[in-house]
C-alpha cells in the first residue's frame, strides 16, 4: 500500500472514530446540551409516531365517515382542543418554572403541594366548566340540529380528561420524563380511538359524528388514567414522603399571564378552522384540515425541542449563568430550523400522494400547503423563542406578541375566508405567524438582549495588538 493511500485510510479511520465518538456523546453524556438534544429528540419520535397514528385515524375516519361528517367531527373537536388548552389556566406550563425552582430551592413542602394541588385544581376547574357548557347546550338545544347534540355533550365530557392529561404532560417534562409526557396523549389516545372506531367498523355500526365523539371520549379518559397512574408511581420514587405547602395564589399569579400567551396561540392555531366553518361547507373544512394535518410532522419539530429545553431556560436564568443561557438559547434555534426545513422538502414533495389518502377531491388542498408551509418555516428560523420569554419571566410580553398575531389571523380570515374560502383562511394563518415571529425576534432583542435567529450575524473582528520590539 502507498503512502498516500496509507494516509487516506488513517483519515478514514479518524472520522469514523469522531463519528462513533459524538454519537456515543449524543447518546450517553451527561451535559445539558446532550440532555436536552436526547429528549428534544425522543419527543420528536414520540410525535412522529403520533402522527402516523393520527394521520392514518384521519384517513380513515374521512373514509368511512365521508367529507361532509368528518367536517362536523373535526369542527366539533377543534372546539374540545381549544377549550382544553385553555381550561388549565395556564398551570400546565407553570410546572415547568415552578417544579425546577422548587427542587432547586429544596422547597419540598411546595413542590409536594404543587405536584398534587394542581391536578386537583385543574380537573375540578375542568369538570366545572364542562357541566356549565353541557348545561348551555341543554338550553340552546333548539338552536342545534337533533344529530348535533350527543356529539355536543361528549365533547363536554371529554374536556375534564384532556385538560388534566395537559396537566401530567407539563409536570412530567420538568422531570425530563419526555415519554411519560406525551405517549399516553400523543399515542396511546390516537391508538384507542383508531381502534375503537374499527371495531365499531367492523360490526357494522355507523361512523357518525356521534359514534366518533363517543370513541374520542373513552380514549382519552383511558390515556388520562394511564398517565396518572404511571406518574405517581415514578414520583414517589422521585420525590421524598413529606407534608404538603398550598401555594395557590403564587401558583395563579404566575400561571395566568402564561395562560394569556398560551390562549393567544390556542386562538391562533385553531381560528382558521372556526371561521372557515362560518362562511364554507364542511366539505371545504374537512379539505382544509387534511392539509394542515399533513404538514404536522413540520410543526412536531418545533413542539419537540420546546419540550425539551424550557425548563433549561428557566434553571440558567435562576443560577445567573447568562452565557450558557445564552448558547443554549442558540443550539435550540438551530435544533429547531434545520430539520424543520428538511422536513418540509420531505413533506412538501409527497403532498399529493398524501392527501389522496383522505379520498376523491382531497388533493385539491395541496396548494394549501404551501401557502402554510410559509409560516411554519417562519416559526421555525426564532425557535422557541415564547418559552423563553415564558420562562424569564416575559408573559405578559410574550402575550401581548400573540395578540396582535391572533388579531392579525382573526381579521384576515373574516375578510379573505368568505371570498377565497380555505385558500384565504391559509394565507391568514401563514401572514399572522410570519408577524408573531418577526415580533418574538424583535421582543427577545429588546428585553433579553438574545439574538433569535437561526443566522447569526458575524462577530466583528477584533483588532490584533500591535507588538513593538
Amino acid at each position: 500500500m502507498s503512502a498516500p493511500e496509507i494516509v487516506d485510510e488513517w483519515r478514514a479511520r479518524s472520522r469514523l472514530k469522531a463519528a462513533i465518538a459524538r454519537a456515543r456523546l449524543w447518546l450517553t453524556g451527561n451535559s445539558h446540551h446532550s440532555l436536552a438534544r436526547r429528549m428534544a429528540g425522543a419527543a420528536f419520535l414520540i410525535r412522529f409516531l403520533s402522527a402516523a397514528f393520527i394521520y392514518v385515524s384521519q384517513v380513515l375516519l374521512a373514509r368511512w365517515m365521508g367529507s361532509a361528517e368528518f367536517g362536523i367531527y373535526v369542527y366539533l373537536w377543534t372546539w374540545v382542543l381549544l377549550v382544553g388548552d385553555l381550561i388549565h389556566l395556564g398551570l400546565a406550563s407553570a410546572a415547568q418554572r415552578f417544579i425546577p425552582a422548587y427542587t432547586q430551592q429544596r422547597a419540598y413542602d411546595l413542590l409536594r403541594g404543587f405536584l398534587s394541588g394542581s391536578r386537583w385544581l385543574v380537573l375540578s376547574i375542568a369538570t366545572a366548566a364542562a357541566l356549565v357548557f353541557a348545561g348551555g347546550v341543554r338550553l340552546a338545544q333548539g338552536w342545534f340540529a337533533a344529530a348535533d347534540i350527543l356529539p355536543l355533550y361528549l365533547a363536554c365530557a371529554t374536556l375534564p380528561a384532556y385538560a388534566l392529561s395537559n396537566m401530567l404532560d407539563g409536570i412530567a417534562r420538568s422531570y425530563n420524563w419526555i415519554g411519560l409526557a406525551l405517549l399516553p396523549p400523543y399515542v396511546l389516545r390516537p391508538l384507542l380511538l383508531l381502534a375503537l372506531m374499527a371495531a365499531a367498523h367492523a360490526c357494522g355500526m355507523p361512523a357518525d359524528t356521534a359514534a366518533v365523539m363517543t370513541a374520542a371520549a373513552l380514549a382519552c379518559w383511558a390515556a388520562a388514567i394511564v398517565q396518572v397512574v404511571c406518574l405517581d408511581r415514578r414520583l414517589a420514587r422521585a420525590v421524598p414522603a413529606g407534608p404538603k405547602a398550598y401555594a395557590v395564589g403564587s401558583w395563579l399569579a404566575t400561571a395566568l399571564p402564561i395562560l394569556m400567551v398560551w390562549g393567544f396561540y390556542t386562538l391562533l392555531t385553531y381560528t382558521d378552522v372556526l371561521v372557515l366553518r362560518l362562511f364554507r361547507p364542511a366539505e371545504e373544512v374537512a379539505l382544509y384540515y387534511a392539509a394542515s394535518k399533513t404538514l404536522a410532522l413540520v410543526a412536531f419539530v418545533y413542539f419537540s425541542v420546546g419540550a425539551a429545553v424550557a425548563h433549561r431556560f428557566s434553571e440558567y436564568h435562576a443560577a445567573g449563568d447568562r452565557a450558557r443561557l445564552a448558547a443554549f438559547v442558540a443550539s435550540s434555534i438551530r435544533w429547531t430550523f434545520w430539520p424543520s426545513l428538511a422536513a418540509l422538502f420531505v413533506v412538501l414533495t409527497l403532498g399529493r400522494p398524501f392527501l389522496a389518502l383522505f379520498g376523491p377531491g382531497f388533493v385539491d388542498g395541496y396548494p394549501l400547503m404551501f401557502i402554510l408551509a410559509v409560516g411554519l418555516l417562519a416559526r421555525s428560523s426564532v425557535g422557541p423563542a415564547e418559552r423563553l420569554l415564558n420562562m424569564l419571566g416575559e408573559q405578559r410580553a410574550c402575550a401581548a406578541v400573540y395578540a396582535v398575531a391572533f388579531a392579525v389571523n382573526l381579521g384576515l380570515s373574516l375578510a379573505l375566508a368568505p371570498r377565497f374560502g380555505a385558500a384565504g383562511a391559509a394565507l391568514a394563518t401563514a401572514s399572522a405567524i410570519v408577524c408573531e415571529s418577526l415580533i418574538l425576534f424583535l421582543v427577545v432583542r429588546r428585553r433579553l438582549g438574545l439574538h433569535v435567529f437561526v443566522w447569526r450575524p458575524r462577530e466583528p473582528a477584533q483588532p490584533e495588538t500591535a507588538v513593538h520590539v
